[in-house]
């Protein structure tokens, strides 16, 4: 019941902030900006420094205001590690079965990463809840458009070279949610601790979703 839960909270964000490789102390901060934002489904990728560790505090200090999930997940010691430590959903770059069926198994919502039609098909055939479109930068919000056609009841969600200029576009096309790493997780800012300025970029990003879903 908790995974259908979770992914009624994925759609509805509309956003999937991907952390990669953030600064240790500067993780919590930046969390609680996303979040304040309303920017409240944050992927943590596990090649990040002590990643499983930062998940389990993560879940521990959010367990009501977000979904903690782990991203780059490629093999099944990865996605058992971070399930262990309370990963929420898990992001993959590219579909391997056995990281999807691992997740079905464990109950967590499972995201892997595809391209073509028939990768499509295969990872939501071996239970794979949601599919990331990767690198959507390649193909573009059309692409996704033409995906649903033939395949509109396999939820989608494009990542990589998403920006504030086509998430729109993307969620107009199809996706349930986009997601969105170095055009929202700003290093620069993250040094700074600017965190008002990173709250404004996170909530841009959310209003893109909105006007996405009126259009």
């Amino acid at each position: 019941m908790s995974k259908i839960k979770d992914l009624e909270r994925l759609k509805e964000s509309g956003v999937v902030a991907v952390l990669r490789r953030v600064p240790k102390e500067k993780l919590f901060p930046l969390v609680e900006t996303l979040v304040s934002a309303g920017v409240n489904v944050l992927e943590l990728t596990v090649d990040s420094e002590d990643a499983y560790q930062s998940i389990k505090e993560l879940r521990k200090q959010f367990s009501d205001q977000a979904l903690i999930g782990a991203g780059t997940v490629l093999i099944t010691d990865e996605a058992t590690e971070a399930i262990d430590a309370g990963a929420q959903f898990i992001f993959s770059p590219s579909f391997d079965e056995d990281v999807v069926k691992l997740s079905v198994d464990r109950d967590v919502i499972s995201i892997p990463g595809v391209m073509t039609p028939t990768e499509v098909v295969k990872a939501h055939q071996a239970g794979a809840d949601v599919v990331k479109i990767f690198p959507a930068s390649a193909v573009g919000p059309k692409y996704l458009k033409d995906l649903q056609g033939p395949l509109g009841h396999i939820p989608m969600i494009p990542t990589g070279g998403v920006s504030v200029d086509n998430t729109a576009s993307f969620i107009r096309n199809g996706a349930v949610a986009v997601g969105v790493g170095g055009s929202l997780i700003d290093k620069k800012l993250i040094e700074q601790d600017d965190w008002s300025a990173m709250k404004a970029k996170a909530e841009a990003i959310k209003a893109e979703v909105e006007k996405g879903r009126r259009a």
